[in-house]
C-alpha cells in the first residue's frame, strides 16, 4: 500500500541553495524590491558616514570662522579632495536620507494598512517613492551647484 501512494502523489518541489554571484544577477528584481533595497542602503550609507554629517554640522554652525571653512570645503576642497567630490557626497547623503525618510514612510503604510500589500499597490508605492525622494534631490542638487 506504501508503495501505490508514494507512486500516486505528485512530486515535491526541490528547493536548493542560491549561489549569489551566479543566480542573483540574472534575476529579475521587480521595483517594489528595488526600492526596498535601496532603502536598506541608505540607512547603511547614512550610518557610515555620520562622521562626516557630524563634521559638516559642527563646522557650519560652531563658529564664523568655521563656516568659513565649511563653505571653503565647498569650493576649494578639503586637502586632496576637491570641492565637486564633496558636493557630490553631500548630495549623496541628502538624497540617501531623502529616499531613506520616504521609503520608511512607505514601509510604515504597509504595516498600517493591509490592504496595500499586492503587487499593484507595491510598484505604484515604490514609483512614489522614487519621485517623492528625487524632486527635492534634484533641486537640492541644482542649488548645492549654483543653477539657481
Amino acid at each position: 500500500m506504501s508503495e501505490l501512494s508514494s507512486s500516486s502523489s505528485p512530486k515535491r518541489p526541490e528547493f536548493r541553495n542560491i549561489n549569489a554571484f551566479k543566480d542573483l544577477p540574472g534575476y529579475r528584481w521587480p521595483l517594489a524590491a528595488i526600492v526596498s533595497g535601496m532603502h536598506r542602503i541608505s540607512g547603511l550609507f547614512m550610518f557610515v558616514l555620520m562622521p562626516f554629517i557630524v563634521w559638516l554640522f559642527d563646522a557650519s554652525l560652531s563658529s564664523e570662522y568655521s563656516f568659513a571653512r565649511f563653505t571653503a570645503a565647498f569650493n576649494v576642497g578639503i586637502g586632496f579632495v576637491p570641492g565637486v567630490v564633496i558636493k557630490l557626497l553631500v548630495g549623496a547623503i541628502i538624497w540617501a536620507y531623502l529616499h531613506h525618510f520616504v521609503a520608511g514612510l512607505r514601509h510604515i503604510r504597509m504595516d498600517l494598512s493591509h490592504h496595500s500589500v499586492s503587487k499593484e499597490a507595491g510598484l505604484s508605492s515604490a514609483r512614489w517613492v522614487l519621485v517623492l525622494s528625487a524632486i527635492p534631490a534634484l533641486a537640492i542638487y541644482a542649488k548645492l551647484f549654483g543653477l539657481y
